[in-house]
């Protein structure tokens, strides 16, 4: 079942793809309107109702002219190719790389009609190489696709995610004068300099644990042992997809020769 929920700025559908990944599912937006017409981010899935309630309201906008995607995942980009097929309009992303069926690419910095106001693509790599925020630049508002969540933390999967891109794309944000942050999963965050910055301590808070376990084992440790140690709060069924971000971590304290991984598994401590 589909929510939709109006407000002055823009429109969020959830879409009904719920997973322990994507929890609720994945906000699409609707922003803009008026001569330029609308623009969706993120359309989500290809399930016909909720493309039906894309429609009704990029409709109650002036017609929906443009699809935006904030990176390649299947969960954002999975219902652009039938929308595409429906209204005969463009796909934008980052790169065609990133996003096979994107017709244009996205250069950072790129505006976009919203109306009365303008979005602004901003590339923020780290969950993924493509990944763009999108800034509705006179009213401050963020729609951040899985730069941050509404709730819990972002999983980054090397290789197409990096760990130090993803930490300079936070900081990045925090030098703009935000009023509101839309994930792509979650709800919208009001208060925005708080949560980045808890989420750039919680990954060095993460860094710092798994140096701690690094150093318990100076013969080496796999890396699902750190997995266990530091996420003994987190459900198990989730172990693996948290060892890709302890990955990389590890391919970060690489780089900056803290740490050495051998055979894509056992980690030790560079002295």
């Amino acid at each position: 079942m589909e929510i939709i929920t109006m407000l002055t700025a823009y429109t969020t559908i959830l879409a009904p793809n719920a997973s322990m990944m994507t929890g609720a599912g994945t906000n699409t937006i609707i922003v803009g309107g008026g001569i330029e017409g609308a623009t969706v981010i993120d359309p989500g899935c290809d399930d016909p109702e909720h493309l039906e309630a894309i429609i009704r309201a990029g409709e109650s906008r002036g017609g929906i002219r443009r699809i935006l995607i904030t990176h390649g995942h299947p969960d954002h980009v999975g219902g652009a190719e039938a929308l595409r097929k429906r209204l005969g309009m463009h796909i934008y992303a980052f790169s065609r790389q990133g996003v096979l069926c994107a017709d244009e690419e996205l250069p950072d910095g790129t505006q976009i009609p919203a109306g009365e106001d303008c979005l602004r693509a901003i590339h923020t790599p780290g969950h993924r190489f493509d990944h763009l925020c999108f800034l509705l630049e006179k009213q401050r508002i963020l729609f951040a696709g899985d730069l941050v969540a509404g709730s819990g933390t972002v999983v980054i999967i090397p290789p197409e995610g990096d760990m130090q891109a993803y930490l300079n794309s936070l900081q990045s944000l925090q030098s703009m004068d935000l009023k509101e942050i839309v994930p792509a999963h979650g709800p919208s965050i009001t208060d925005p300099q708080p949560l980045l910055a808890n989420y750039i301590a919680h990954r060095l808070q993460r860094e710092e644990q798994i140096m701690s376990v690094l150093g318990q084992h100076p013969e080496g440790v796999e890396m699902m042992v750190i997995v266990k140690q530091i996420y003994q709060d987190v459900d198990e069924r989730l172990h693996n997809m948290a060892m890709q971000s302890v990955k990389a971590h590890l391919i970060k304290l690489e780089r900056e020769h803290k740490a050495s991984i051998i055979d894509d598994a056992i980690c030790y401590p560079v002295r």
